[in-house]
């Protein structure tokens, strides 16, 4: 790309990024971050966009998950090993259902920064930036701990390797083994609440032991017990991101090297704004979230931008309207992707736009809001006849209680006892799972739609 410096972005509106106050010092990080590896690698990005484009044939499926904003308090190599485990757990319920390979991205090692819809916050009087994630400063609610500091940009560089590296050893070292996956979901099903999610395990149960009666999982061994995992964040400190960008040297391209995936946030996707500007020169699988505030001018416009080659996998649009506004938002997006013809994978964020205030004064996301808004979205992709292509949920593999609902039945007073979050309300293993389920009988009563209708 001739007309693309990695540093263009410096040119262009800037929003939801910090000020930092000792330019000396910010230089000196930029200069330090260059210097170091990147954290991914263009043979990984490549293998991700690929898969992201079978996905947007119906060839696979996307689930993309993970913690709304990474923190260094709470990093811990249990942490990442729960998360990894749950999305696992997802991963095999949604194969079964679909019947097409499940393409696995975490929101990790990388998802530190935080768009906030003020740049100030009051407390009992006193006034101080918003927290925006601890890329960029601190949570406590002080003067110095709110000041955006550079050096943090070092200390989350350190944490997303060492999480990358636990990834990769997880992924690779039989902790995904098949058999062992299915053994926790099972644990799962056990309960009373959940019967209804026991015949689909079953199955599964079932394949498995024809499976290895056949003696596939011996001839397929590697297979079964390794998985490709990929990870993505929000990509909004540019100085950061600009700072882990990398030419590829097989194509002599440029890369973003501080994760496989970046997406662009819907407060942050201005067609002439910096964070489009950095991100249309990258080669990596870029995301862009698109919520009701998105028209139809506004998305052929970021999709010429973003994807001006028509690339399979390069560009996933996130629907997050929130339940009951998808019908009347989706349909002209969708009209909108058909009129560019463009090449683009459809997902689902029901998280984002289904966001309240509890009755006890926690901000939290009912379960049943978060699965009408699933259900919304694949019923106007089948009425459209457009492909849905994959799921994106803020969740964590701990048992938090921070979203009401689920099998497992919080309740508003329930949110007190396990509120971990620093931003946004996930949702727990419990739910996550659920949700798998439910997902799961979507993607089933859809390829059954369509066997019926090429037999009929």
């Amino acid at each position: 790309m001739t007309n693309w410096a990695k540093s263009g972005w410096r040119s262009k509106p800037r929003i939801q990024m910090p000020d930092y106050l000792d330019q000396d010092a910010l230089n000196g990080v930029e200069a330090q971050l260059a210097a170091y590896p990147p954290l991914v690698f263009a043979g990984e990005v490549r293998s991700l966009k690929e898969s992201l484009g079978q996905a947007a044939r119906g060839e696979a499926f996307l689930l993309q998950g993970g913690d709304c904003a990474e923190s260094f308090a709470e990093f811990s190599a249990d942490s990442i090993r729960d998360t990894f485990k749950v999305m696992l757990q997802m991963a095999m319920v949604l194969t079964y259902g679909a019947k097409v390979p499940v393409v696995k991205v975490g929101r990790m090692a990388g998802q530190f920064a935080k768009p906030r819809s003020t740049p100030t916050e009051t407390i009992d009087g006193v006034e101080l930036p918003s927290f925006r994630g601890d890329i960029i400063n601190g949570f406590d609610f002080t003067s110095k701990d709110r000041i955006p500091d550079p050096q943090r940009m070092l200390q989350a560089y350190t944490q997303a390797a060492a999480s990358l590296n636990l990834v990769r050893a997880f992924s690779q070292g039989g902790y995904a083994n098949v058999h062992q996956v299915h053994a926790w979901t099972l644990g799962f099903t056990q309960g009373e609440e959940a019967k209804r999610y026991r015949e689909v395990a079953n199955r599964i149960s079932d394949t498995l032991d024809f499976m290895q009666a056949a003696g596939v999982t011996q001839d397929a061994a590697h297979t079964l017990q390794t998985v490709d995992f990929y990870t993505s964040h929000e990509g909004l400190l540019l100085e950061y991101e600009e700072a882990l960008c990398r030419v590829d040297s097989t194509t002599g391209l440029p890369v973003a090297g501080s994760g496989h995936m970046l997406w662009i946030g819907d407060r942050t996707r201005q067609p002439d704004g910096a964070h489009v500007e950095f991100c249309r020169g990258v080669q990596n699988p870029i995301g862009l979230k698109c919520g009701p505030s998105m028209t139809s001018g506004h998305l052929k416009s970021l999709m010429n931008t973003l994807n001006p080659e028509n690339e399979a996998g390069r560009l996933t649009l996130i629907a997050r309207f929130g339940a009951g506004q998808v019908g009347e938002n989706l349909p002209r997006l969708i009209r909108a992707v058909q009129e560019e013809g463009a090449n683009v994978l459809w997902t689902c964020d029901p998280m984002h736009g289904n966001t309240i205030k509890s009755s006890t004064g926690y901000k939290t996301r009912p379960f049943d809001s978060v699965l009408r808004e699933v259900h919304e979205f694949f019923a106007i992709h089948n009425a459209e006849g457009t492909i849905p292509g994959g799921v994106h949920f803020e969740m964590t593999g701990k048992d938090v209680t921070e979203c009401t609902g689920g099998v497992r039945a919080v309740t508003d007073e329930d949110l007190s006892d396990r509120y971990h979050t620093a931003c946004d309300p996930r949702l727990n293993a419990s739910q996550s799972l659920e949700l798998a389920f439910l997902v799961a009988e979507e993607l089933s009563n859809r390829r059954n739609v369509k066997a019926q209708a090429a037999t009929g």
